[in-house]
């Protein structure tokens, strides 16, 4: 005997609406808040090395990369409204909460801040960038430029392509640092 506990269709019902349409607009939205909340623990996480950095050489980049990433994130935000979908506070506060969390992580030190803080910090800074590129290429390949049956597109083509040329530029950058900062506190390579 088969019992069905839930009222929820079958996975691949869920995917596609009924007579093979569009696929459910329930899995961009989840898509779009998972990513938001990735956004709100990236910023929270260079604004916090940047604070730390202030006054070094570090500091005016990170100052800037922290400016970018807001903007981002206000431009997710504003994706997700222009799409049409709801914005899960709880999931952006579950990132804020989840980059608080990471601080507690042993790096060698327990009451202050390891060096080996700073070459984390920027490898995952860099997999959140990393991410965020495949989030605009993502939104560019479901062709947010085009318009849509009943008006306008509700995405601008070309800014999506300057998001993802953008991250795909601070993706680099921070790489760079962390390589640079990486030397530093590892020690160069051995020949």
């Amino acid at each position: 005997m088969n019992v069905t506990h839930t009222n929820r269709p079958p996975a691949a019902e869920q995917v596609r609406a009924p007579g093979g349409g569009a696929p459910d607009r329930r899995w961009l939205g989840i898509y779009l808040n998972d990513h938001l909340a990735g956004a709100t623990a990236g910023l929270a996480l260079c604004r916090r090395a940047e604070r730390v950095h202030r006054g070094d050489p570090l500091g005016p980049d990170l100052r800037r990369l922290a400016l970018e990433i807001a903007e981002d994130r206000r431009s997710l935000l504003d994706a997700i409204r222009r799409l049409g979908l709801p914005v899960r506070r709880h999931k952006a506060a579950a990132g804020w909460l989840g980059e608080k969390a990471g601080r507690l992580k042993p790096n060698g030190r327990l009451l202050k801040r390891s060096p080996l803080s700073d070459v984390l910090e920027l490898e995952a800074l860099g997999v959140g960038i990393q991410g965020k590129a495949m989030l605009w290429r993502t939104l560019l390949r479901l062709d947010g430029g085009r318009p849509a049956p009943s008006g306008p597109a509700p995405l601008d083509h070309g800014r999506l392509e300057r998001l993802a040329e953008r991250a795909a530029r601070q993706a680099g950058e921070v790489d760079a640092l962390r390589s640079t900062v990486a030397l530093e506190v590892l020690g160069p390579p051995r020949s």
